[in-house]
């Protein structure tokens, strides 16, 4: 089957700063695709290089099978949603989301009925009257997005749109959104820099660092399985022993992590469970998140492992400063690849 967007070896270079290294991926058709990194990544740019805001220095981007690596945006069969929504302000919500076919002068009955089935599907045809200064952000979002499906593209691409929501109104667009993706059962890519949104949405994700792409596969896969320690470190905040820390503990110098919820805590006066991975620390640190505590701890070598505890009572008798013991299954450390000294 034809990928509706392929990148092949494509980089984007500004100055001296490579934005995009030598970035090869598909996405499929129908897919919710996420790119996750922190800023100055390079995914933002690979939106824009697929959207046609920007061109590629080398390789080629392909939608559905077609180069359309040279094509400028209005050619390509893609529409974007912007963090800022960009509504204008002068407009009702129902003359915003039919602006488009407006554009390409569709007769304005058929403008009315799309543009009200639209706001129908994203639930606002009760508003449809009103400015966007009515509306609060999450409304706003739906109807940018209204406006960017009325044209029906084979690809919607989504830039942070939910970074200036707040927490509980951002989890329910998160829900909002991948139930419209599945009714649609069109191809969204989604820019993120929030672990979270990504793993909680996507069918798959890119994880970018400085330009390259470090791992695409499951969020399931990128949590259990990350393969290097950016990966390891920036999707769920893993532990990450180098190679010195895991050849002190395991004999090997092969880099792994493990994850917090992996590990247990326990006074340093008791013995470590039998076969177990164990280290021990002082304890430096204890957050309080509802229903676990994360402790940190410092190892003799100055590291910082941190614990998840999801029961107070396996804290008794531990307080700050007291040595304490770390310990996790072998099949807990996840193996790493690259340079993690």
């Amino acid at each position: 089957m034809t990928a509706a967007i392929e990148f092949r070896d494509v980089s984007r270079v500004y100055g001296d700063v490579r934005a995009v290294d030598h970035v090869s991926l598909q996405i499929g058709s129908g897919e919710f695709f996420a790119m996750l990194g922190p800023s100055g990544s390079g995914k933002t740019t690979c939106l824009r290089l697929v959207a046609g805001f920007d061109i590629p220095d080398n390789g080629y981007i392909l939608l559905d099978g077609k180069d359309v690596t040279g094509l400028p945006p209005y050619e390509r069969d893609v529409n974007t949603v912007f963090q800022d929504y960009a509504l204008f302000p002068h407009m009702s919500v129902l003359e915003n989301v039919a602006y488009g076919l407006r554009v390409r002068k569709v007769a304005r009955v058929e403008q009315q009925r799309r543009a009200m089935e639209m706001l129908e599907l994203v639930k606002l045809g009760a508003l449809a009257q009103r400015r966007p200064s009515q509306l609060s952000g999450g409304q706003r979002q739906r109807v940018s997005l209204a406006r960017a499906l009325i044209n029906r593209p084979r690809v919607l691409l989504l830039d942070e749109p939910l970074g200036a929501l707040d927490l509980k109104l951002r989890e329910e667009m998160q829900i909002e959104l991948k139930n419209l993706q599945r009714q649609l059962a069109i191809t969204f890519v989604f820019v993120t820099h929030d672990q979270g949104e990504a793993l909680s949405m996507a069918d798959r994700v890119a994880v970018f660092n400085h330009g390259r792409l470090e791992q695409l596969d499951s969020p399931r896969t990128l949590y259990t399985r990350p393969a290097t320690e950016f990966v390891a470190r920036f999707v769920g905040s893993a532990n990450v022993a180098g190679r010195e820390l895991a050849r002190q503990l395991t004999g090997i110098a092969q880099p792994f992590a493990v994850r917090a919820e992996k590990i247990r805590i326990q006074p340093a006066s008791r013995p470590p469970a039998p076969g177990a991975i164990h280290c021990d620390g002082k304890l430096v640190d204890i957050q309080y998140h509802g229903a676990t505590s994360r402790c940190h701890v410092q190892l003799a070598g100055g590291e910082m492992f941190a614990a998840s505890v999801s029961h107070q009572a396996d804290l008794e008798h531990t307080a700050i400063g007291a040595p304490v013991t770390l310990h996790w299954s072998a099949d807990d450390a996840v193996p790493l690849v690259g340079d993690s000294g």
